[in-house]
């Protein structure tokens, strides 16, 4: 190792402080008469007895070889802990964020849903937004295109209808009474074919209705929309509220879906109402969500309306 650090070729490093006195102290322990003896012990000469050649003799650790060794005593500790630390790493990354204390997130108060999937279209019916569809129908099973109850909610019965298809009656019945004589013929003028809805209360009484009604194109529900939108008719126990612009309801907008949130104003009647109208092809679906004494919670809402959005998109 000494030969590869420090080749005999080279010339020899000076003597270190202790190495410069230890020899002239041997010299005056054992003193010759010969003066050229004594000039070889002053020397360093092979030749004296009971000293090691200068060649045969270990050279000092040079200072390089020290910091080389500090380095990798260091280079060895990091690789260690960087082991250590990409395991540990490793260990919370696959577990389940509930799993690890300290790290489990508390409900924002969002619902349980199951799991949601659009419905199979008819064998060579084309999705309502594909190429070629040009009237942007909808073919899937439009009772299907309704959001399931979340979990531990109390089904509406009067929204079940007879096979799951809602009377244009039971429809009309959400709109204020002044209204509902002119919107249902306008429904009848425009087109309207069938109309699917579901609803529920979940334990804190938040009441859920959703009514998907569908048309023959899409340019009859651009017409319903653009009329519901500007009050021709306005929900029940809501006769005044404001439009929603900006925030999350652009935010978190879905293809080919156009929106267009309100919210109920002060003083609230005998509930307070969130509500939306979602516009997807030949379908345009009515969320409204009621609460006593206070509007509903905010997030339910939002969720609600986005996972409906989705489904029709």
């Amino acid at each position: 190792m000494s030969e590869t650090l420090q080749p005999a070729e080279e010339p020899q490093q000076a003597e270190t402080p202790q190495q410069a006195g230890a020899l002239p102290q041997a010299a005056s322990r054992q003193p010759s008469e010969d003066p050229r003896q004594q000039d070889a012990v002053a020397a360093g000469s092979p030749q004296q007895p009971g000293l090691v050649p200068a060649e045969e003799a270990a050279p000092p650790a040079p200072r390089d070889r020290r910091v080389l060794r500090a380095v990798l005593r260091w280079t060895a500790a990091v690789a260690v802990f960087g082991v250590i630390g990409a395991a540990t790493a490793y260990g919370v990354t696959e577990q389940k964020r509930t799993d690890l204390p300290g790290l489990a997130t508390a409900s924002d108060g969002r619902w349980t849903y199951p799991a949601i999937e659009k419905p199979p279209l008819p064998d060579g019916s084309p999705a309502p937004f594909a190429d070629g569809n040009d009237s942007e129908t909808h073919y899937a099973d439009l009772r299907k295109l309704v959001l399931p109850l979340p979990r531990g909610a109390t089904p509406d019965a009067a929204l079940a209808g007879k096979d799951g298809w809602l009377p244009t009656s039971v429809y009309l019945d959400a709109y204020e009474k002044d209204a509902r004589q002119d919107l249902g013929q306008q429904l009848k003028d425009d087109g309207l074919r069938q109309i699917a809805a579901r609803g529920w209360t979940t334990p804190d009484g938040t009441r859920t209705r959703i009514y998907a009604l569908r048309f023959t194109s899409a340019a009859f529900t651009r017409i319903v929309h653009a009329d519901l939108t500007d009050n021709v008719a306005s929900p029940a126990d809501a006769p005044y509220a404001d439009e929603e612009y900006g925030g999350w309801a652009e935010k978190a907008g879905v293809q080919y879906t156009k929106r267009n949130v309100f919210t109920e104003a002060k003083p609230y009647g005998r509930t307070a109402v969130r509500y939306a109208y979602i516009e997807a092809g030949d379908v345009i679906a009515l969320v409204i969500q009621s609460g006593k004494a206070a509007l509903p919670p905010r997030i339910t809402f939002q969720q609600t309306v986005v996972l409906q959005s989705q489904l029709l998109g």
